[in-house]
């Protein structure tokens, strides 16, 4: 059976995307920081639940730990946790602000990646799945005729850039790993106050997709629901 992790998933896309990997058969393991948000979400769904924050190393080797004591292995790790940034004016935009997304959206991925990299590698086809963002295309939000262009989410952008070249990064470094990048859309979840135009059964095809890749799969792609997208 397949095992899978998934960041962030004990509500929105992240959920989701349990759902569908559980129904295709994988042995899904939910993680949230809010332990009985995550106990209640994995008990609804019949998956297991691990206590994990991206922004904690104890946690996160924790959660590498306990996967490795009970599975022996991971086949798919989805990384999904994140924040939003807010739509802050230049001016506005401090240091802080952008640290923070960064921590979480970026260096939080990193962290996850490299504590289970070597249940991975226990992998007969390990495959990563990192949730960028259009918002994080330099091809998207430098086309005038895009809706992404008219975003100021300049720190959440950024974080989103800096995922799709760790997933460019990754792929090229490990060629025995699936690693590719995915663009969920403007999806209707809290980290939007629910204003995105789509459900999230339709945001999370491309991560589910992606995290249904066999051997013959593509690696270093940036996907979302109609195909690839620009980097």
């Amino acid at each position: 059976m397949t095992t899978t992790l998934i960041t962030g998933s004990n509500k929105g896309l992240g959920r989701e995307t349990a759902r569908r990997l559980l129904a295709a058969g994988h042995d899904v393991y939910i993680s949230a920081r809010d332990g009985a948000a995550g106990r209640a979400a994995a008990e609804e769904l019949g998956a297991r639940f691990v206590q994990l924050d991206v922004m904690d190393d104890a946690s996160v080797e924790a959660a590498a730990a306990r996967i490795k004591a009970e599975a022996g292995r991971l086949d798919v790790l989805v990384n999904n946790a994140g924040i939003p940034g807010g739509f802050v004016q230049p001016g506005d935009l401090t240091g802080d602000d952008v640290d923070r997304v960064l921590q979480t959206n970026a260096v939080g991925m990193v962290r996850v990646t490299h504590a289970f990299l070597p249940l991975l590698a226990e992998s007969e086809h390990p495959v990563i799945v990192n949730v960028a963002s259009g918002l994080g295309s330099f091809g998207l939000i430098t086309d005038p005729g895009n809706p992404h262009y008219s975003y100021p989410t300049i720190a959440y952008s950024m974080s989103k850039a800096a995922v799709t070249m760790y997933t460019v990064q990754l792929g090229k470094v490990l060629p025995n790993v699936k690693v590719n990048a995915v663009d969920p859309g403007y999806t209707a979840t809290d980290l939007n106050g629910f204003r995105g135009e789509q459900t999230v059964e339709e945001g999370a095809e491309p991560i589910v997709r992606m995290a249904l890749i066999g051997a013959d799969g593509p690696t270093c792609t940036f996907q979302g629901r109609q195909g690839e997208l620009p980097w």
